[in-house]
């Protein structure tokens, strides 16, 4: 490719919207741009790298067995109250009706269409197992779109999803996805970590996290340095500590003017917080309730744990406002599960493990100014015990009981055990040999193809631009004659251009009329993995080879370096 023929639009300076390395580079390489919030176009560049991270994707879904086809991205609301999540997903599914008024949503994932079509199309036992992917554009209304593709409001996704006889054949699924989402990030070159993880809307009983790790990532990684265990902060666990505090003693009613938040009373009582309760009041919209979740206040409250425990949904469950609050009967900074206002009385409490043994605590009175000593669980109170504590860098690994570590990670795939949830629902099921209809045992796995692309960028740049790895790189190299009025240069340019097109290498020579400093800078941006300037040494047939990898330049014969090229190309 020509460079003058190409639109090439790097930029200066990235839009103010982009706040992180890989954002602004992405901008600033001409690989995409933005429509609006959330929304992106994406150019000649982008597109040839998105072009190969999905062939890459599809060589080992296919190689997994993997059949691919390509579903609709709108949906018919008939299939998702069949699910039962057409109200439950929340405000993020973009919904819309047609000219009859019947509605639709635009996928933000297909659990429900790929059901629907097994289910139609898959009767006998002898079709199964049976493994069906797409790479399609999703879309979610983000409420607050950022980090470019990171968090966007359309994006293309990788989806599949397995349908087995039972649990023996999920488990079997599950391993073949998981490994073969190993073989994807390797060759892509990521640094990344699998993870346990919660399975949040999509639901089922078991799921894994691939995840780029990434100081910019949203997601935290709690792990054991001794691999252990690894998983989301939303789904980490962590072992109990054995602390149970002081000798048990009768509740007392402890007078702590003005003393509302852990701190102040830590300082006023002179006490250890580990020997207090943090006590939360939230709202379940979807269950039209309210929940007290408590913690030992050295910990805060695992939200996504809470909503597991009490069948709620993210999109639903909120802090109670002050107001709210005071219509429980209940006092801001001294709420407690003892002696609760009538209007309280029918309200949920759940309690995490820490505090279930432990020999007495603080917590507040329900009552202005005042806290309660020494309150002991099933003594002085009952609730549902759970894990409701985050985990946090410190806590104890559940296995080994050693403190753990924290990391930041971008997650670029998923696998979900999704077991019956869809199946029962839908009654998408085979006939067995009894003449029973037995509901399929169904896996889903998901890679998110454009948050890949801008992960690869997070790992793989330096301060001059990208520096993409050669099998996803949108050109493998370029050529810059240094003077297009050169004849010799341009003659051994196009000499190197014409056999490096000949050995399959994508290659562009730089024919634009500017300085070389300009063309320099913008291969550098772009992230091309070799760079070629055919120079004042092109008579004798040699050239300057740079590695955009590590900016190291060497003067080579310009065979050689069309040697080199060719060679790493042939790898791929």
């Amino acid at each position: 490719m020509k460079a003058s023929k190409m639109l090439i639009s790097t930029l200066k300076e990235a839009p103010n919207e982009a706040k992180i390395d890989s954002h602004i580079l992405l901008l600033r390489a001409g690989m995409i741009k933005n429509e609006v919030a959330g929304i992106y176009n994406y150019l000649p560049m982008g597109l040839r790298v998105l072009n190969k991270i999905e062939a890459i994707i599809k060589d080992e879904m296919d190689k997994s067995g993997a059949q691919e086809i390509l579903c609709s991205a709108i949906q018919p609301k008939e299939l998702w109250v069949e699910s039962g999540r057409w109200m439950k997903y929340g405000p993020e599914l973009m919904r819309l009706k047609d000219r009859h008024e019947r509605e639709f949503c635009l996928g933000p994932t297909h659990e429900e269409i790929f059901t629907s079509l097994v289910r139609d199309l898959v009767k006998s036992p002898k079709q199964l197992p049976i493994t069906l992917y797409q790479i399609q554009t999703k879309y979610r209304d983000e409420f607050r779109p950022r980090f470019g593709l990171i968090r966007s409001r359309e994006f293309i996704m990788k989806d599949a999803y397995s349908f087995d006889r039972d649990e023996e054949g999920l488990e079997a699924s599950y391993k073949l996805m998981y490994d073969t989402y190993t073989k994807i990030f390797e060759r892509f070159k990521l640094n990344f970590q699998p993870v346990l993880a919660d399975t949040g809307n999509i639901g089922g009983n078991g799921s894994h996290q691939f995840m780029a790790l990434a100081d910019i990532g949203e997601s935290t990684i709690i792990y054991c340095d001794g691999n252990h265990y690894a998983a989301d902060q939303e789904k980490a666990t962590s072992k109990l500590d054995g602390f149970t505090g002081k000798e048990s003693k009768e509740i007392e009613k402890v007078s702590t003017p003005n003393h509302a938040t852990i701190d102040e009373l830590v300082e006023f009582l002179n006490e250890d917080s580990k020997n207090m309760a943090k006590t939360m009041v939230y709202h379940d919209f979807m269950n039209e309730k309210f929940i007290l979740a408590m913690v030992r206040a050295d910990k805060d409250i695992n939200e996504i744990k809470l909503v597991n425990e009490s069948g709620s949904n993210e999109n639903y469950l909120k802090l109670a406002t002050d107001e709210e609050i005071a219509q429980l009967g209940l006092v801001k900074g001294y709420i407690g599960p003892v002696n609760l206002p009538e209007q309280s009385k029918n309200i949920d409490i759940y309690v995490d493990q820490e505090l279930e043994g432990h020999n007495g605590f603080y917590v507040g009175a329900n009552e202005k100014d005042y806290h309660l000593a020494n309150v002991k669980f099933g003594r002085d109170f009952t609730g549902k015990v759970c894990d409701l504590r985050l985990a946090n860098e410190g806590s104890l690994c559940p296995v080994c009981g050693k403190p753990m570590k924290s990391a930041r990670g971008i997650e670029v795939g998923q696998v979900f055990k999704l077991q019956t949830k869809y199946s029962e629902a839908m009654k998408c099921t085979y006939v067995n040999e009894k003449g029973e209809n037995v509901p399929m045992v169904m896996g889903c796995y998901g890679i998110g193809v454009t948050r890949t692309l801008q992960s690869i960028v997070e790992q793989y740049h330096d301060e001059a631009g990208i520096k993409w790895p050669l099998n996803v790189a949108p050109y493998h190299a370029v050529i810059v004659p240094i003077s297009a009025k050169d004849q010799t240069q341009v003659e051994l340019a196009e000499k190197i251009y014409a056999e490096l097109n000949a050995n399959g290498v994508e290659v562009i020579l730089d024919d634009r009329d500017a300085k070389p400093g300009f063309k320099f800078k913008d291969w550098e941006l772009i992230g091309v993995p070799y760079i070629i300037t055919v120079g004042r040494r092109a008579a004798e047939g040699v050239v300057e080879f740079k590695l955009r990898s590590t900016m190291e330049k060497t003067e080579v014969a310009a065979q050689d370096a069309i040697k080199t090229i060719v060679d790493a190309v042939k790898t791929l």
